[in-house]
């Protein structure tokens, strides 16, 4: 079977991140993401012989699932290991870029920029 290809970070341009929902529990934005607390759940009820621990199991599996899903959608996935450096060189060279261009418009003084 073809392995799975690890994802790549790609820079974000220095703009604030998209708000994500919150999760309808309330659970914080990291928790939700985090397989630790369900694995714990699992130990937990496997010492104590409780008939929980299916219940546990099938909560991992689902956020395992969710993960899946929520990894194919991410951008530049689909693409080779090289293909993905490529494009992170090439948009690190374009913030890059466009970082040089901001400087010499802001170094050109023609308007004033209001400082808070």
């Amino acid at each position: 079977p073809p392995r799975p290809r690890p994802p790549v970070a790609a820079p974000q341009p220095q703009q604030s991140p998209a708000p994500r929902p919150q999760s309808p529990a309330g659970v914080k934005e990291e928790e939700s993401y985090s397989f630790l607390p369900l694995v714990h759940n699992i130990i937990k009820c496997m010492d104590k012989d409780s008939p929980e621990v299916h219940q546990d199991l099938s909560a991992l599996k689902t956020k395992f699932q969710e993960m899946r899903k929520l990894i194919s959608t991410m951008p530049g996935i689909h693409l080779s290991p090289e293909q993905q450096q490529q494009q992170l060189h090439s948009l690190r060279e374009q913030v890059r870029t466009k970082n040089e261009l901001l400087q010499k418009y802001k170094s050109l003084c023609m308007f004033e920029i209001p400082k808070e």
